[in-house]
């Protein structure tokens, strides 16, 4: 749901550019890096890679959301999937981290699908829509990608490398 006065990115084609030109830059600086879910042609949901950490921490933080009519067929745990491999396999990043309301249950349930470490409750975490709102953390490392690659491979993605 769009914020009051602010157009639709998944339906508004200036506004969705405009994001993709922001993407685009958080690349280019290093920082981030966005990906459209695409069922048939149709753009039907988004991946985002935001606060790209290097040095010590070498972490990252994922958000996600997934058109409610292609909710519940396995896309997004999929399209994790493969942005795990690509952030530990290619990025080099040692942490992912996933924060979560906690009365959304579609997106806890995909990271609970991933067998993601639930790091416990940040209270009044992020600002949303105005609201101080808790969320609930999880995370994954490249130790835990190495220990369950191939059952994540399996799993979501049908393939064994």
């Amino acid at each position: 749901m769009p914020l009051a006065g602010y157009p639709d990115v998944a339906r508004d084609r200036k506004a969705f550019i405009g994001r993709c030109s922001v993407r685009d830059r958080e690349w280019q600086l290093g920082t981030g890096a966005g990906f459209g879910i695409f069922i048939n042609e149709e753009f039907v949901g988004e991946v985002n890679v935001s606060n790209i950490q290097r040095g010590p921490f070498q972490n990252c933080d994922i958000g996600y959301w997934m058109d409610e009519g292609h909710a519940g067929n396995g896309y997004m745990p999929e399209s994790l999937v493969v942005l795990f491999r690509f952030i530990f396999e290619e990025l080099g990043l040692h942490r992912v981290q996933i924060s979560i309301i906690p009365r959304n249950g579609p997106s806890n349930r995909v990271a609970r699908k991933l067998d993601l470490r639930d790091e416990g409750t940040a209270v009044r975490y992020l600002e949303i829509n105005g609201n101080w709102e808790d969320h609930v953390r999880y995370a994954i490392t490249s130790e835990d990608w190495v220990d369950k690659r191939s059952w994540y491979l399996q799993n979501w993605l049908n393939a064994s490398s």
